[in-house]
């Protein structure tokens, strides 16, 4: 096992995670307010992605620590819906993750998660949860008079049920984080048209859905590949 988790990068992996480094890093200066707190999460949340996306256990530590920044940052715009969604549940579940995955190594390769399939009582009760949360987190952001309401919910649907295919290892992962991040996109160009200083998040949120896109689609290769080696 190689004990460096950047030497298991192949070349379309370095092309992905450096180019979107640079993007944030170029769209982070063109902004004449700055918010150095977004970059600095934003460069977590984007290497947290490509190391999930080779369904290494490193993604999920640092998803960990990217949902505490995010959290400050949703704060400081009043969004109650995202700050409570990954500092209540998103960092929860990750950390869990982490547990999931290094019990579940793929053939002993610690470095690797063994991917599983999702049987149909799981997904009915993943269902059943995710209405749960939707109108309990409703009523509660609510209360707390967040702002856009009705996306923030979305967003908090969107998030938990990827956040859940994450921790029982299935592929469908990457399009329940992208469906958030289109729903995180829109979210923040309406608060970019009132601070411009969080126009960095818009250009995080396309980069993440791009990470998101490229980890459903190597989830499967890898799937394929364990599941052709087992055999």
């Amino acid at each position: 096992m190689n004990k460096n988790p950047f030497k298991t990068f192949n070349k379309s992996e370095w092309i992905i995670w450096i180019t979107s480094l640079l993007a944030l890093i170029v769209g982070f200066s063109i902004c004449s307010s700055k918010n150095i707190l977004t970059l600095i999460s934003s460069l977590i949340g984007v290497t947290a992605l490509i190391f999930i996306a080779k369904g290494n256990v490193i993604g999920q530590i640092l998803t960990v620590i990217f949902a505490i920044l995010y959290s400050i940052i949703s704060l400081q715009f009043k969004y109650y819906g995202e700050m409570v969604t990954y500092l209540g549940m998103t960092a929860p579940i990750a950390l869990l993750s982490v547990f999931s995955w290094v019990k579940n190594p793929y053939d002993k390769n610690k470095l690797e998660v063994k991917i599983e399939n999702i049987n149909f009582i799981k997904w009915i009760i993943l269902i059943i949860l995710t209405a749960i949360a939707t109108v309990v987190f409703y009523f509660i952001l609510k209360i707390f008079n967040t702002a856009n309401l009705i996306i923030s919910v979305i967003s908090i649907t969107t998030s938990f049920i990827a956040s859940a295919l994450t921790f029982l290892r299935s592929e469908y992962y990457g399009l329940g984080y992208a469906a958030n991040d289109i729903v995180l996109i829109i979210m923040w160009i309406m608060a970019t048209c009132e601070n411009s200083s969080f126009f960095p998040m818009i250009i995080c949120f396309f980069i993440f859905l791009v990470n998101d896109v490229y980890g459903f689609i190597n989830w499967q290769r890898i799937k394929h590949r364990q599941i052709a080696n087992k055999t």
